[in-house]
């Protein structure tokens, strides 16, 4: 090919590709401009931006605002709460057995009796007993008898003294037999050591016991202890005689109030959890032993900013957000501590009611002026887009 048709081929190229930058570059008008070619014919798009660049010229050089959706920061409290599963029991539950073995001649409580400590609930024989008793009384009288007749027998110079000790030892010593028989003889009933409620008795009138054996179980449910494990980073705040709720899982929609009765002097190591125990207060008798509870502690918590997950961005130096203040963008960088369903909670240097941007952050600028609007269902398309005619703060 000859270099003139080669030269004339460059220039064709070059006019072709001057002509598509000059339709497809929107901003290809004013650099031309810039350089004196304003002759040139622009699209009606390139039109459009020029005739606005141009008022904006005639409004003092101010560039044009981004239309964006703002919502306003909340602030939310976490770690504020603790709820756990716990079963309860009686404050006080003995079952009770005899002292020694022998036949059970007559039970004197029921199933569900409510009994006084020191009560009788049950009366095993006591043939022997009593007749060990009878003795050492008999014993005991006479003895005194002897000590009465030395005693005056003595006022005579009759008696010796070695006989008057020997009486007086011997007076002591019939006291003390009787006292031991009356006590094998007062064992031989069985009485309630607590004041309480009288189990299923798992024993009958006529059974053979020992001291092994159970008579039966009394509980004192005036109040019931409930367990619970409270994970590590609450263990610094748990306090004895801090108030807590409990919800019983037999009796919904009720709520018990209480206080932690007790706290455990180690974390477990396997579990990383506290023992606690909690008391709730049982004036009407509705609890019963072995229910399932959920214990909610309340706690002053950490409170921190909350915004919208749309509005959190990501750039070299971690997350940040826009913050619209005074109508101008400001990035505010921001640190996230939870993720939430509909916000995320952040340490930033943020308030509550701060508009923050949660869309059209692409088209968003440090400094850049921007209008806001409350319009959800439609996404703001740039800075072309018409606005409000002021901004909305409207929450989330």
């Amino acid at each position: 090919m000859k270099v003139w048709k080669q030269l004339l081929l460059t220039v064709f190229l070059l006019l072709a590709a001057l002509a598509g930058w000059v339709y497809f570059y929107p901003g290809a008008g004013q650099v031309l401009a810039r350089v004196g070619i304003d002759w040139l014919p622009q699209p009606p798009a390139q039109q459009n931006v020029a005739a606005r660049q141009g008022d904006a010229g005639r409004n003092g050089g101010a560039r044009p605002a981004t239309l964006v959706v703002a919502e306003p920061a909340g602030r939310e409290t976490i770690n504020n709460r603790l709820t756990a599963i716990g079963t309860g029991r009686a404050v006080e539950t003995v079952s009770v057995t005899p002292y020694t073995s022998g036949m059970m001649t007559r039970l004197l409580v029921k199933a569900g009796a409510r009994v006084k400590a020191g009560e009788p609930i049950a009366q095993l024989d006591a043939e022997n007993e009593q007749i060990a008793a009878d003795k050492a009384k008999i014993a005991l009288q006479n003895a005194e008898n002897t000590l009465r007749r030395i005693t005056t027998l003595r006022s005579t110079n009759t008696a010796t003294e070695v006989q008057m000790v020997d009486a007086q030892l011997a007076v002591a010593n019939a006291k003390l037999a009787q006292e031991e028989a009356d006590l094998a003889l007062s064992r031989r009933t069985v009485t309630a050591p607590i004041s309480g409620i009288i189990g299923i008795l798992p024993v009958n009138a006529g059974n053979f016991v020992t001291t092994q054996t159970s008579i039966a179980t009394i509980d004192d449910r005036s109040q019931l202890l409930i367990d619970i494990w409270v994970p590590e980073r609450y263990a610094p705040q748990v306090k004895i005689g801090q108030p807590l709720t409990a919800t019983a899982i037999a009796l919904p929609g009720q709520v018990f109030e209480g206080k932690i009765s007790a706290v455990d002097n180690m974390i477990d190591e396997a579990s990383r959890t506290l023992r606690v125990r909690a008391g709730i207060a049982n004036p009407r008798d509705v609890l019963r032993a072995g229910m399932s509870f959920e214990v909610t502690i309340l706690f002053p918590g950490e409170t921190y900013p909350s915004v919208d997950p749309l509005a959190v961005q990501w750039g070299a130096d971690g997350a940040y957000v826009w913050r619209v203040a005074d109508g101008v963008a400001e990035k505010v960088p921001v640190n996230i501590i939870q993720r939430n369903t509909a916000s995320v909670l952040v340490d930033a240097q943020l308030k509550e009611g701060d508009m923050i941007v949660t869309q059209g952050v692409q088209s968003v600028r440090a400094g850049n002026p921007v209008r806001m609007t409350r319009d959800e269902g439609v996404a703001p398309a740039g800075p072309d887009t018409e606005p409000f005619a002021s901004p909305v703060n409207r929450a989330g």
